[in-house]
């Protein structure tokens, strides 16, 4: 199975489209996997079409197998600066990893931009002349290469 072919396949269908290409992935006995997204959010007719369109190609092929084509899912870390920008305004977690540590933060998605996005997290902070922490908001910002992971923290 040529990936290229099938990305470029995906690519021509979306063109046009708010949609976007997530996540394409061909196993060893190709089963195909297609995770697209969009601002504002994935219709499951679109996704039905952009499989009967990708089982026409396919079908021209010969080989054997399968498909599976639909959204990203809401507890799927993000992958590109589109998924940042659809949960700007949410709550999200950010794993930070450094020299064999790992830091958890929980905040809101304040910003988004060319290189790098924020977080506002609340924290409790030891104020000077004051014998309880109080809750400060502090803004992080990293670049977008710098988290292990970024993802939708969903709440129930």
């Amino acid at each position: 199975m040529d990936k290229q072919q099938l990305q470029t396949w995906i690519e021509e269908y979306l063109s046009g489209t708010d949609y976007e290409l997530i996540t394409l992935s061909i196993s060893a006995t190709n089963d195909i996997l297609v995770e697209v997204d969009s601002l504002k959010g994935v219709d499951v007719d679109f996704c039905e079409k952009l499989n009967r369109f990708l089982v026409e190609k396919l079908d021209t092929l010969p080989l054997d197998y399968s498909l599976e084509v639909g959204s990203v899912s809401l507890t799927d870390p993000f992958k590109t600066k589109m998924q940042y920008q659809k949960h700007l305004g949410d709550d999200v977690e950010v794993l930070i990893a450094t020299d064999g540590q790992s830091t958890k933060y929980r905040g809101q998605l304040v910003s988004v931009d060319e290189d790098t996005f924020s977080i506002d997290v609340e924290e409790k902070v030891a104020v000077e002349g004051k014998k309880r922490k109080e809750l400060q908001t502090k803004t992080y910002t990293w670049a977008y290469d710098t988290p292990k992971y970024v993802k939708y923290d969903l709440k129930f």
